[in-house]
């Protein structure tokens, strides 16, 4: 079962730092802006490690 955007962005604001990585570079089917919602919540000083792994698929 597919999760919708508010799940996904309540599990992510709890993940740790990998996991924040592992649900960005593995959700389906969000647009831009929610996208956009879940950097949001993405500590700024590790966005070049979220880079490097969104750059890598």
């Amino acid at each position: 079962m597919q999760k919708t955007f508010e799940e996904i962005k309540s599990i992510f604001i709890d993940a740790s730092l990998d996991e924040k990585i592992k649900i960005y570079t593995t959700a389906e089917n969000l647009t831009v802006e929610q996208f956009k919602e879940l950097l949001a919540y993405f500590p700024i000083k590790h966005l070049e490690k979220l880079e490097k792994a969104v750059n890598s698929k």
